[in-house]
C-alpha cells in the first residue's frame, strides 16, 4: 500500500513537472485582440532643404557641372524645399490621449499624425522628449475616451519569459510578433540605458511600440535592433518600462526631465586599482575629480570610492549613474565612501543634472615647488615637475602641480594602460605630487605597506582618471 502511494506521488510530481515545462500560451490572440486598440501607427512629416540630400560628385569647373545642375532642377524642382516622411509606432497610456513613442520617431517633425487601430487619425503635439533614453511623450485631443495600456514592472521580467511586440514594421500596418526575454540590463550607448533584449521580431517601423508581458502590461518600449542587414535577426532591444515610466511622469508634469546630479567624475574600480587602494573587492565607483557641485559641498574628494548610495550598494559606475539619475532633485542622501583605508558616510543634497550639463571641472591642485630638476625615469616614465613653461605649453592653471610625462617606454605597463607624453600625474597613493621626490616617497610607502602597485591620478587632455602601475622589484 505504501509503495502504491509512493508510486502515485511520483507520477503526480512527474506530471506537474511536465505541465510546468510546457506552460506556454496556446495562442496570443486574446492578448492581441484586447490591447491592439491601444497601439498606434505614427506618421511624421518634415520639411527639408533640397540641398540637404546627396548630390553627384562633380568637380568645380567640370563640363558636366551645368548638365547635372539642369538635370537635378528638372527632376526635383530646383532648390525648393521638399517634404520627408517617416513611420513609427506608439501606444496610448491614458484615456485623455497621452501617447508614448521613441524620440527618434518624431524628432524634428513638423507634423505628427496618429493612426488608430480601429480607424481614424488625429494630429499630435509633443509634450516633451528625452534623447538620453530616446523617449517622447505626445498628446492628442480625442472626442471620446481612448483605450489605453499600463506600464508593468520590468524588474520582474525574467530571461525566458514570453513577451509580445506590437507596432508598424516596415510600414505594413498593425502587426504582432512574439518571443521571449533573451537578456536583461543591456546597455547600448546611452548613459541611462537599461534594455530588455528580446527575440520577438522587431523591424524598422516598430520603434516606439510596446513590448507586453503575458499580463498585458508594457514592460518595454521597442527601440533598436542589432542587424548586419537592416532586418530582424532576433536581437531587438526595448527600453525597460521602469526607466520609461519615470521619464514619462516627468515629461507629463514638467515637459522635461529632472534627474538627480551628484557632481563627480568617476571610473570603475579594477582589480589592480582595488589592490593598490587596499579594497577587498573590485567594486564601487572611484572618484577622479570633484568639480564645484553637491559632492564638493558634502566633502567628497578625488580618490574616494563610492560604496553605497542612498542605502543601495554600488557595484560599478553605470549602476551609480542610474541610481543618481533616478533620484529626485533636492533629496538629501547618505553616501558611503572608502577613504584612507576606512569608510566614511557623507550626506549629499542632489542637484539637477540638466542644469549642470555644461559645468566644467575646476582644478583642485594645491600650489607646489618652483624647483625644476632634470627629468628622471621610473616605471617606464620620464618625468619632470610642472614649471611655468610646461604649464603654458599644456594650457594648465598657474596653480597646477604634478609631474609631466616627457617620454614613455612603449614596452612599459604604463604605455599599455594608456599613458602618453604630455599627461600630468597629479597624485600618487592618493596624495598630491609636486616633485620627483614626492613620487619616490609614495613608492616607498606603498612597498612598506606591502602593496604590489601604486595608484596614480593622471590627467590626459584635462580629463582625470586613476591608473594602477606595478611597483616591480626594489
Amino acid at each position: 500500500m505504501q509503495s502504491l502511494a509512493l508510486a502515485l506521488l511520483s507520477a503526480a510530481l512527474i506530471m506537474a513537472q511536465a505541465i510546468a515545462a510546457h506552460a506556454r500560451p496556446e495562442s496570443f490572440a486574446d492578448l492581441a485582440q484586447k490591447f491592439s486598440p491601444s497601439v498606434v501607427n505614427i506618421t511624421t512629416s518634415t520639411t527639408v532643404a533640397q540641398g540637404a540630400g546627396p548630390a553627384p560628385l562633380v568637380p568645380d569647373g567640370s563640363p558636366f557641372e551645368d548638365f547635372f545642375r539642369q538635370f537635378r532642377d528638372r527632376g526635383q524642382g530646383g532648390d525648393r524645399p521638399r517634404r520627408s516622411s517617416a513611420l513609427g509606432s506608439g501606444f496610448v497610456i491614458s484615456e485623455d490621449g497621452y501617447i508614448v513613442t521613441n524620440n527618434h520617431v518624431i524628432e524634428s517633425a513638423d507634423e505628427i499624425i496618429i493612426e488608430f487601430y480601429e480607424g481614424g487619425e488625429l494630429e499630435a503635439k509633443v509634450i516633451g522628449t528625452d534623447p538620453k533614453t530616446d523617449i517622447a511623450l505626445l498628446k492628442v485631443e480625442a472626442t471620446s475616451p481612448l483605450p489605453f495600456v499600463s506600464f508593468g514592472d520590468s524588474d520582474t521580467a525574467r530571461v525566458g519569459d514570453w513577451v509580445m511586440a506590437m507596432g508598424n514594421p516596415l510600414g505594413q500596418g498593425f502587426s504582432v510578433s512574439a518571443g521571449i526575454v533573451s537578456a536583461r540590463n543591456r546597455a547600448l550607448s546611452g548613459t541611462y540605458d537599461d534594455y530588455i533584449q528580446t527575440d520577438a521580431a522587431i523591424n524598422r517601423g516598430n520603434s516606439g511600440g510596446p513590448l507586453f508581458d503575458m499580463d498585458g502590461k508594457v514592460v518595454g518600449v521597442n527601440t533598436a535592433i542589432l542587424s548586419p542587414n537592416g532586418g530582424s535577426i532576433g536581437i531587438g532591444f526595448s527600453m525597460a518600462s521602469n526607466v520609461v515610466s519615470r521619464v514619462v511622469d516627468q515629461l507629463q508634469e514638467f515637459g522635461e526631465t529632472r534627474r538627480g546630479w551628484l557632481g563627480v567624475r568617476i571610473q570603475d574600480v579594477t582589480a589592480d586599482v582595488a589592490e593598490a587602494m587596499g579594497l577587498e573587492n573590485a567594486s564601487g565607483a572611484l572618484i577622479t575629480d570633484v568639480p564645484t557641485g553637491p559632492a564638493a559641498e558634502a566633502g567628497m574628494m578625488a580618490g574616494d570610492v563610492i560604496l553605497s548610495f542612498d542605502g543601495v550598494k554600488v557595484p560599478d559606475t553605470r549602476d551609480l549613474v542610474r541610481q543618481v539619475g533616478s533620484t529626485e532633485v533636492g533629496k538629501s542622501v547618505r553616501v558611503v565612501v572608502f577613504r584612507e583605508g576606512g569608510t566614511k558616510t557623507l550626506r549629499v543634497t542632489l542637484g539637477r543634472r540638466e542644469d549642470a550639463e555644461n559645468v566644467d571641472g575646476t582644478d583642485l591642485s594645491d600650489g607646489g615647488s618652483d624647483a625644476t630638476p632634470a627629468p628622471q625615469t621610473m616605471m617606464g616614465l620620464t618625468l619632470s615637475p610642472l614649471d611655468d613653461d610646461l604649464r603654458a605649453q599644456l594650457e594648465l592653471a598657474e596653480s597646477a602641480t604634478g609631474l609631466v610625462v616627457r617620454d614613455i617606454d612603449p614596452l612599459s605597463e604604463a604605455y599599455e594602460k594608456g599613458l602618453r607624453a604630455g599627461d600630468v600625474i597629479t597624485e600618487a597613493g592618493q596624495q598630491k605630487l609636486a616633485t620627483i621626490d614626492d613620487l619616490k616617497d609614495r613608492i616607498a610607502d606603498a612597498r612598506e605597506a606591502g602593496r604590489k602597485s601604486l595608484l596614480l591620478l593622471v590627467r590626459s587632455a584635462g580629463q582625470p582618471r586613476f591608473v594602477a602601475l606595478s611597483l616591480g622589484d626594489d
